[in-house]
C-alpha cells in the first residue's frame, strides 16, 4: 500500500490501515492482500473498485477504513448505500469503533432527518447510510444535487441490486448512477457484494464507469457442511425442526436461523416450536423495526435457540458464531441461496446448513422472480394512464391499469430510473421522454430466471450427486471452485436426526387445528362506476374461514388431490376424499365462535369443479340439517377471476359474474347464511356476492372456503 498525507501533511502508511483493522476486528486480525490493494486504490488513487468476496470475508473493514483515511485526510463524508436496516445498524456500529460519525435515514428515525442534514451539510457527520428507496426520493435527490461534488468516498454495498442480471435487482439502486454522474472527477467509489456471477460483475463493472479495479476472491466457505434432506410433508417437516434444534441446542449452545419462504411460513413455524418449549421468534418485515433490534440483538447473543426468518434478516447480518442455517423451502437462485447459506460459520470450524425443499417451492419462485418482468401489455398501458401535466395517484392508476399495487410499483420504478416517468408531489407523471419495451433483453432475463429455478430444481431433486459447494459457487462463476470434502454430496453425511412419532401427530393436529382466517373487504376500490367508499356494516361479510392454505396448513396435499380427482371425473378417488374433506370442514365449523349458529347453506356456483361443489355443501348441509338454496347465479360469461389482477378489475369482475335469484332467496330462513366458495384469492368474489346477498336478506353471512390462495 502506498503512502498518503492526512490534512497537517503527516504521512499514512498500510501500517496504519493494519493499526484500524485490528481496531474494528480485534487484535488477531491481519489485513488480507485484497483488501490493502481496494484500500490503496481507494485512497491512494481514488479510483472506483469493485469487491466480490464472500461473506464474511471483511468488505466493509476496506470501506470503514478507507472512510477514517480519507477523512484524515481532509476529505468528505462517505455516502454508504446498503439495502436494508439490520445491516445499517451493524454497519454505525462499526463505523462508531474507528471513531466516526455515522448515522442512517430510515423509517425509524423521521424526527431525526433535518438534524442529520443539517450536521451532514456541516461537515459534522463522517458517514451518511440510506436506502436505496431513500436515493429515490425526490427531496432527497435535490439535496444529493448539493452534496454529491463534496463527498469523500461513495459506497454501494450489496452491489448486485444494481444490476437486473442478479438474483435481487431494485429497480431504485439505478439511481446510484445519478450519484456517480453528480461526482468530483477523482471521489472514489467502491462497491461490495458476496453474490455476483461473471455477467452480473460485468454488468455492475460497466455501471461504474471505466478503468474498475475489479477484485474477486475464491467464494467456497470451508467452514460449511450442506445437505439436502427430503422430508414427506408439512408436518413431518415440523416436527424435524424441532428435534433438530433442540440437538443443536445440547450440542452446541449456539443460535440459527430458520430461514421461510413467506411471513406465515415464519409465524407459523415460530409458533409449534415455542408450544414445543422452544425459545423461538418470527422475523419479517412485518415485525416493527424496535423489535426486530430486539430479536437481532437476542440473536447475537444466543439468547434465542434460533429465529425463523424471511430474507429480512438477510443481507449483511452478522453472527459470527451462527451455528446453523435451516431452510424450511428452496430459494428462487443458487445465488440467493449461496447468501443466505453464508450467514453460518463464520468464525467457527463447522456450522451446518440444510435444506428442507417443499411442495410449493417452485410456484413462489415463479411469483417473485418471474413477476417482476414488466410485460409490453402492462408498460404500454401504465403510459397510456399516465399524464405528463397531471399527478395521478396508485389508486387512480390502478382503475386504468389491470395490475396488482406491489406490481404496478415496480413497474413505475423502471420507467422512472429509465426517465419516463417520474415520482412527484400527489403521484406520479409522464416525462414526456421516449421509452420502448426492450423485450430482447426482458426475454432473456426470463430465460435467466428459469435457468436459475431449473438449477435449483436439479439441487432438490432426489438423487442429486456432487459437491453442493462446489455446484453453488460453480453457479457463481467462481475460477476456485472445488469439491469441499465435507458435504453430504461429498461424504454422504447427513443430520442425524431422530423424529419422534408423536411430534409428527403433534404437528399434524397443531397445523390442521388453525384457523385460516377470511377476512372481509371494508372499502371499495376506487373508479368502480356503481360503487364506492366503505361497505356499510350491514353489507359487509363477517370474518369467514377457509379449510385450506396451502401445504402450510396440513389440508394443502388433500385438497389439492380432491380438486384434482374432480377435474378428472375420477370419483372413486374423490367419494373418499370427500368425506376427509368434509371431515375437516366440520371441525371448522365446530371452531367456529359465531353468535348465531347458520341457518342455510348458499353455494358461489364453481365453473371448474361444480360436482365437487354439489357434493361438499350437499354433505354439510346433511350433517348439520341446514338447507342449501342455489341463491347465487352465474350472470354471464365473464372471464376468470386470476385473470384480474389488481382490486379494482377483481371487484368490477366479480360484480358483473354473479347476481342474486330473488325467487331462491326467498326460500331462506331467517339467520346467518354460510356461502360457501371452492377458492378465494383476494376476497373480492366474497365481497360482491355478499353484497349483493344481503340486499335481499338480512341475516349475517359467513364465508367458508375449501382453500385460499395467494
Amino acid at each position: 500500500m502506498s503512502d498518503v498525507t492526512t490534512a497537517d501533511g503527516a504521512p499514512v502508511t498500510a501500517a496504519r490501515a493494519q493499526e484500524l483493522l485490528r481496531q474494528l476486528a480485534g487484535p488477531d486480525a491481519v489485513l488480507r492482500d485484497d483488501q490493502a490493494v481496494a484500500i490503496d486504490a481507494l485512497v491512494t488513487d481514488r479510483s472506483r473498485a469493485l469487491l466480490v468476496q464472500r461473506t464474511g470475508w471483511g468488505k466493509s473493514a476496506v470501506y470503514w477504513i478507507a472512510t477514517r483515511l480519507r477523512r484524515d485526510a481532509g476529505g468528505g463524508p462517505t455516502l454508504v448505500v446498503s439495502p436494508l436496516l439490520a445491516l445499517m445498524r451493524d454497519q454505525v456500529a462499526a463505523a462508531r469503533t474507528l471513531g466516526l460519525r455515522a448515522e442512517t435515514l430510515n423509517s425509524t428515525n423521521l424526527d431525526d432527518w433535518d438534524r442529520i442534514h443539517a450536521e451532514l451539510e456541516a461537515g459534522e457527520l463522517d458517514v451518511l447510510l440510506v436506502s436505496p428507496e431513500r436515493i429515490d426520493a425526490p427531496s432527497f435527490r435535490e439535496r444529493m444535487r448539493e452534496l454529491a461534488p463534496k463527498l469523500g468516498l461513495l459506497v454501494v454495498d450489496e452491489a448486485h441490486c444494481i444490476s437486473d442480471w442478479g438474483h435481487d435487482f431494485r429497480p431504485d439502486y439505478r439511481r446510484v448512477r445519478e450519484l456517480l454522474d453528480r461526482l468530483a472527477p477523482d471521489t472514489p467509489v467502491l462497491a461490495c457484494t458476496a453474490t455476483a456471477n461473471e455477467r452480473v460483475t460485468a454488468d455492475v463493472a460497466q455501471q461504474l464507469g471505466t478503468d474498475v479495479v475489479t477484485l474477486r476472491g475464491r467464494l467456497g466457505r470451508s467452514s460449511l457442511r450442506l445437505a439436502v434432506v427430503h422430508l414427506a410433508d408439512a408436518h413431518t417437516r415440523l416436527a424435524w425442526l424441532d428435534a433438530y434444534v433442540r440437538q443443536q441446542r445440547e450440542r452446541v449452545a449456539r443460535a440459527g436461523v430458520i430461514y421461510a419462504l413467506t411471513v406465515a411460513d415464519t409465524e407459523r413455524v415460530a409458533t409449534f416450536l415455542r408450544g414445543r418449549g422452544l425459545q423461538v421468534a418470527a422475523y419479517s418485515s412485518a415485525i416493527p423495526p424496535e423489535e426486530r433490534h430486539r430479536l437481532e440483538d437476542e440473536l447475537q447473543a444466543n439468547g434465542l435457540d434460533a429465529v425463523v426468518a424471511t430474507s429480512s434478516l438477510g443481507m449483511g447480518y452478522d453472527k459470527r458464531d451462527l451455528a446453523f442455517v435451516v431452510h424450511l423451502g428452496a430459494p428462487s437462485s443458487p445465488v440467493a441461496y449461496y447468501q443466505q447459506v453464508g450467514r453460518a460459520g463464520r468464525a467457527i470450524d463447522t456450522a451446518e446448513v440444510v435444506l428442507l425443499p417443499t411442495g410449493k417451492d417452485r410456484a413462489i419462485w415463479h411469483h417473485f422472480d418471474l413477476a417482476g418482468i414488466p410485460t409490453r401489455e402492462e408498460t404500454d398501458a401504465l403510459l397510456g394512464a399516465l399524464d405528463a401535466g397531471r399527478a395521478m395517484s396508485l389508486p387512480q392508476l390502478e382503475k386504468r391499469v389491470n395490475t396488482r399495487r406491489t406490481r404496478l410499483e415496480l413497474l413505475l420504478k423502471v420507467l422512472a430510473v429509465d426517465g419516463a416517468a417520474e415520482k412527484v408531489k400527489g403521484g406520479w407523471i409522464a416525462t414526456g421522454e421516449p421509452w420502448t419495451h426492450d423485450a430482447a433483453r426482458y426475454d432473456a432475463l426470463a430465460e435467466l430466471r428459469r435457468a436459475e429455478h431449473a438449477a435449483m430444481q436439479a439441487l432438490v431433486t432426489p438423487g442429486f450427486s456432487g459437491c453442493l459447494m462446489r455446484f453453488l459457487t460453480d453457479q457463481l462463476d467462481d475460477p476456485e471452485a472445488a469439491d469441499c470434502g465435507r458435504c453430504a454430496g461429498c461424504t454422504g453425511w447427513a443430520p442425524e436426526v431422530d423424529v419422534d412419532d408423536g411430534v409428527v401427530a403433534e404437528a399434524r393436529s397443531f397445523l390442521r387445528g388453525r384457523d385460516v382466517l377470511v377476512r372481509p373487504r371494508r372499502r371499495w376500490p376506487s373508479g368502480l362506476p356503481t360503487v364506492k367508499g366503505n361497505l356499510a356494516d350491514g353489507r359487509r361479510a363477517e370474518i369467514g374461514r377457509a379449510l385450506a392454505a396451502g401445504d402450510e396448513s396440513g389440508w394443502g396435499d388433500t385438497v389439492e388431490r380432491v380438486r384434482e380427482a374432480a377435474a378428472s371425473g375420477d370419483r372413486s378417488t374423490m367419494a373418499p376424499l370427500i368425506e376427509e374433506v368434509v371431515d375437516g370442514l366440520t371441525a371448522v365449523l365446530a371452531r367456529w365462535d359465531w353468535r348465531t349458529r347458520p341457518a342455510a347453506i348458499v353455494p358461489i356456483p364453481s365453473r371448474t369443479a361444480p360436482e365437487l361443489l354439489d357434493a361438499l355443501t350437499s354433505r354439510l348441509g346433511t350433517l348439520g340439517r341446514l338447507p342449501v338454496v342455489s341463491a347465487v347465479v352465474r350472470a354471464g360469461d365473464t372471464p376468470s377471476q386470476s385473470a384480474m389482477a389488481n382490486s379494482a378489475h377483481k371487484a368490477s369482475n366479480a360484480l358483473a359474474s354473479y347476481t342474486i335469484d330473488p325467487e331462491a332467496v326467498a326460500r331462506l330462513p331467517e339467520g346467518p347464511v354460510l356461502l360457501v366458495d371452492l377458492a378465494s384469492d383476494s376476497g373480492w368474489t366474497l365481497t360482491t356476492v355478499t353484497w349483493q346477498l344481503r340486499e335481499h336478506h338480512p341475516g349475517p353471512v359467513l364465508p367458508l372456503v375449501l382453500t385460499t390462495r395467494p
